[in-house]
């Protein structure tokens, strides 16, 4: 039998598979990476505002309130850049497993084929066996009758 004839395109499509999985545990790592150091600001933000609040019950200088709104309003900016990052990662990461998605449907289709395939030529081949067990019978039985 004639060999599966889509193989080359399979490999190439199982090839582009492993390819956009890597990418998408690249984008998800870096989402994680990002959504991590968004959460340190976030915490650190919070920490320092009880911090504060503490202090603004003890009584504290009214210097110390202005470089701590400015200091606030610093982190705000770079908590605001993270949240930017996290959504852009995010994006970045669902794109990435749409097109895995994508891939390993075709994947998958291919595979099918090749099933298909496979089981088509192990018929073909149990019928050219039986035709061949057949011959062989006839031939027998012609060669036991004529002794």
């Amino acid at each position: 039998m004639t060999p599966f004839k889509l193989t080359k395109i399979l490999n190439l499509k199982e090839h582009e598979k492993q390819k956009a999985l890597h990418e998408y545990e690249e984008a998800r790592n870096r989402f994680e990476e990002v959504a991590e150091k968004l959460y340190h600001f976030l915490k650190q933000k919070e920490d320092y505002e009880e911090q504060h609040k503490q202090q603004l019950h003890s009584g504290i200088a009214i210097q110390h309130i202005r470089s701590f709104q400015q200091f606030m309003s610093n982190l705000q900016r770079v908590i605001d850049h993270y949240q930017h990052l996290v959504m852009q990662a995010r994006q970045q990461m669902e794109l990435k497993q749409l097109k895995l998605v994508e891939l390993n449907v075709e994947v998958k289709k291919y595979e099918k084929i090749k099933k298909r395939y496979d089981e088509m030529v192990a018929t073909q081949m149990r019928i050219t066996e039986q035709k061949q067990m057949d011959d062989i019978s006839i031939q027998q039985y012609c060669y036991r009758e004529t002794r």
